[in-house]
């Protein structure tokens, strides 16, 4: 049964994490290989070099008359044999996923047709999951190779006429300590989708801004993106830094892993606080907690049925 769609400021945080990070097969080709991707890496030696992100990153974002799409692009300070590892399997992508504000839960199974990511999708405050929007995104490794991985989520449709929801992540190992990564994340939208957005941003979302520069004021400080592709770029930042997140941790004991990936994305997000600051540090542990220590629970009581 189709829940109850979230209303109001949300709705924009909500559309995007319910597109979860994704690609249009209408997009142009993506990397097929390692060399590849390597390439597209040293093809953007500047941008990754020279950036205001604080990090080796670079993020490209484009809008058609029905798709939104977002690329980000970093380097990370991981070997491959760690990355191309983690990064496999649907459980770690729903210790992923779950750190976005947005997402209220998410639950990796196996069906006659592969993996399945079970997510419910709803606002940025603790909510009964009865409340929320359950998606389904298909979970599947393209190619796993000893230097490249390529992993693609993937949903057909979801509500107010979006459709064609895809992650698709690529990684290659560029030396014995680092990787790159391409993160593309996309969705359709209808007419419905297209009009609630823009009541948003003509009201209670209208200070939102993306991170694209379209111009500099007369006293020189950045104007940002806006409208749409600024709804695509935030949600591309936010689930680029749940990555990252996860990664940073995997160092850490097991028992203490679940805290390090809550304070790295935090910390993170908050280094953009005008693109993405939405809840106080004490507010989102607060409430990721409860949804955490949900989502384990019924983790369990699946297990032991």
């Amino acid at each position: 049964m189709r829940r109850l769609l979230p209303a109001g400021a949300d709705y924009l945080q909500w559309l995007g994490a319910a597109v979860l990070l994704a690609l249009l097969t209408a997009a142009p080709a993506y990397a097929q290989d390692a060399e590849a991707l390597k390439t597209r890496h040293a093809a953007l030696t500047e941008q990754l070099d020279d950036n205001p992100f604080q990090r080796p990153l670079h993020l490209e974002s484009r809008q058609t008359e029905d798709t939104l799409q977002g690329d980000i692009y970093a380097v990370i300070e991981q070997p491959y044999a760690v990355v191309g590892t983690a990064l496999q399997g649907g459980e770690p992508w729903c210790d992923i996923l779950i750190l976005h504000l947005n997402v209220k839960s998410c639950r990796a199974s196996s069906d006659p047709t592969g993996e399945v990511l079970r997510l419910h999708i709803g606002r940025k405050f603790e909510q009964a999951l009865a409340d929320a929007y359950l998606f389904e995104f298909a979970y599947r490794v393209a190619t796993a190779t000893p230097e490249f991985l390529q992993v693609l989520l993937e949903a057909k449709d979801g509500p107010l006429g979006t459709s064609r929801y895809r992650i698709k992540l690529e990684a290659v190992a560029l030396d014995d300590r680092r990787s790159f990564l391409h993160l593309s994340y996309s969705y359709a939208y209808g007419m419905a989708a297209r009009l609630a957005t823009q009541g948003y941003l003509a009201t209670l979302g209208r200070d939102k801004v993306g991170f694209s520069i379209v111009e500099r004021s007369a006293e020189g400080q950045p104007v940002y993106i806006d409208g749409m592709r600024g709804v695509i770029e935030r949600n591309t930042m936010r689930y680029y830094l749940a990555i990252e997140a996860y990664l940073s941790a995997l160092s850490e004991p097991p028992a203490e892993q679940f805290e390090k990936r809550l304070d790295h994305w935090q910390t993170a997000v908050e280094q953009y606080p005008a693109q993405l600051h939405e809840l106080e540090r004490d507010q989102y542990l607060s409430m990721k907690r409860k949804e955490i220590q949900r989502q384990q629970r019924s983790a369990s009581d699946a297990a032991n049925k």
